[in-house]
């Protein structure tokens, strides 16, 4: 049953969530009377819903509501950054439904908010946060999972929730962990090494698996020390280079999360001026790995060791 006994509260992305669906991948709420963020819950029947093509996706923007159906999952709703209903379909997976609440509506709630939601994987090295970006494949996760066997906690993947300083402070935007998992390809358990482990897959995908994490999650918000952005290359050895200036924006503003939801949104000033800021107070790098050929995940561990070290000495 996706309905809990009683609404459940749970922490992640820097927000308290009060839920009428289980989301066991979340972390309980140390304090659960404490006044909730974001409120998840089943539609009544009243409810009213833009007309669907029950065959195909949809997204639809009307105010402050943004609706999406995915096919054989739900219709969802995420509302003025406060609140997210959901109609699952009849006989839906309760796996796919939790991916997308914790994925695409969560993303959306962020923009809603007007919190910077990067696309990619986030972790902790010697108290900073530090961000890896990429287009589909390019290997954020796999790298994530590279630093957490070096004992490099992870604080977010998939979806990296920024916040800023207050108005008028000064500093750097704070990463806000998500919550204890990672997503991995089965090639990505091969090259680390984890063949064998009792990893579910996903459940929209029979090579791609839920990788929980209990020790190797730092639930602690941290600053945001770099941006690395991961890509593929031609050339037969990964490299690693440092971007200055308006070089990093791209980076910033190609891989925010859901970025084809900016639009709709009306988001795009705010967009433009949240990544010059973000751009204004962290390092930026690309990092390129060969597209064919032998090339290990701990190979970028040790590059990205490298610039960490040297950006923290040149800060002191």
């Amino acid at each position: 049953m996706i309905l809990t006994e009683k609404t459940a509260i749970y922490d992640a992305f820097g927000l308290r969530i009060r839920s009428e669906i289980e989301l066991p991948e979340l972390l309980a709420a140390a304090n659960s009377e404490a006044f909730s963020d974001v409120e998840i819950e089943l539609a009544k029947p009243e409810f009213t819903w833009p007309i669907w093509d029950q065959t195909q996706d949809h997204y639809a923007v009307h105010g402050a509501k943004l609706f999406f159906y995915i096919h054989e999952v739900a219709s969802f709703c995420i509302q003025e950054g406060k609140r997210i209903i959901v109609a699952p379909c009849e006989n839906m997976d309760e796996g796919r439904l939790r991916l997308y609440l914790l994925g695409t509506c969560i993303g959306a709630l962020l923009l809603q908010r007007k919190q910077l939601p990067l696309h990619g994987s986030a972790v902790a090295i010697d108290g900073k946060a530090y961000a890896f970006v990429g287009d589909s494949g390019a290997g954020k996760s796999t790298l994530a999972a590279a630093f957490i066997d070096r004992g490099y906690p992870l604080l977010s993947d998939d979806v990296i929730a920024l916040k800023e300083p207050e108005a008028g402070a000064h500093g750097a935007a704070i990463v806000m962990p998500s919550y204890p998992q990672q997503k991995l390809w089965q090639q990505s358990v091969e090259q680390l090494g984890r063949t064998g482990q009792p990893y579910k897959p996903l459940a929209y995908s029979v090579s791609k698996f839920a990788v929980p994490l209990s020790a190797s999650f730092l639930s602690s918000p941290l600053p945001l020390a770099a941006v690395f952005e991961l890509s593929r290359t031609e050339a037969n050895a990964v490299s690693l280079s440092q971007l200055h200036s308006l070089a990093k924006l791209p980076v910033l503003q190609n891989h925010t999360f859901r970025h084809f939801l900016i639009a709709p949104l009306k988001l795009q000033n705010w967009h433009f001026s949240a990544t010059v800021r973000l751009a204004a107070s962290v390092q930026a790098y690309q990092l390129q790995r060969p597209i064919e050929g032998a090339f290990s995940a701990y190979e970028m561990v040790d590059l990205i060791l490298a610039a960490t070290q040297k950006g923290r000495e040149a800060n002191v």
